[in-house]
C-alpha cells in the first residue's frame, strides 16, 4: 500500500461517518454539532493538498497545458490516469459531495422534507451527487413549512 492508495482509503473513510449521521440521524444534536464546522470537508482537502505537494510537477504540467487551449484537456487526462492523479482528483470529489450534501441536509431540514426525499437525497448526495441535487432541487419546494432556523445548523 503507498500513500495514493492510502489517500484514497483515508478521503473515502473520512466523510463516512458524517454521511451516516445525515442520513440515520439527520435531526439529533450530535449531528448538527459535527455538521456546523469545517471538519466534514477537511479530511479530503488535507488529502488533496498532500498528495499535490507530494507531486508538484502535475500540478506545473497542468498550468503549462492550461496555455494552449488546444491541449489542455490532454493534459488533464494524462495527469488523472496517474496514481497521483487519480488520488488527487478523488479527494477533490469527496470534498465536493460531502459538501453539497452537507448543503442538501441543512435545505431538507429547514424546508421539512418529507424523510423518504431528504434520506435519499442525503443518500445520493455522496453517492451520485448530480442525482442527489437533483432530487433536493425537485422535491425539496419554497412553499414546505420552514422548521424554526434560529438554531446554528
Amino acid at each position: 500500500m503507498d500513500l495514493y492508495d492510502i489517500s484514497f482509503f483515508f478521503s473515502t473513510i473520512w466523510v463516512g461517518p458524517f454521511w451516516f449521521a445525515m442520513l440515520v440521524f439527520p435531526e439529533h444534536e450530535m449531528t448538527k454539532k459535527v455538521l456546523s464546522g469545517p471538519w466534514f470537508f477537511l479530511g479530503p482537502l488535507i488529502v488533496w493538498w498532500l498528495v499535490t505537494i507530494a507531486n508538484p510537477q502535475a500540478m506545473l504540467d497542468l498550468a503549462k497545458d492550461a496555455g494552449d487551449p488546444n491541449g489542455i484537456l490532454d493534459g488533464l487526462a494524462g495527469i488523472m490516469g496517474s496514481r497521483p492523479g487519480a488520488a488527487a482528483a478523488w479527494a477533490h470529489m469527496v470534498a465536493g459531495d460531502i459538501f453539497v450534501t452537507r448543503w442538501i441536509w441543512k435545505r431538507c431540514l429547514n424546508k421539512n422534507a418529507p424523510r423518504w426525499v431528504a434520506a435519499t437525497s442525503v443518500f445520493f448526495g455522496v453517492m451520485l451527487m448530480p442525482i442527489g441535487l437533483a432530487m433536493c432541487a425537485i422535491f425539496v419546494r419554497e412553499g414546505q413549512h420552514i422548521k424554526d432556523t434560529s438554531s446554528s445548523v
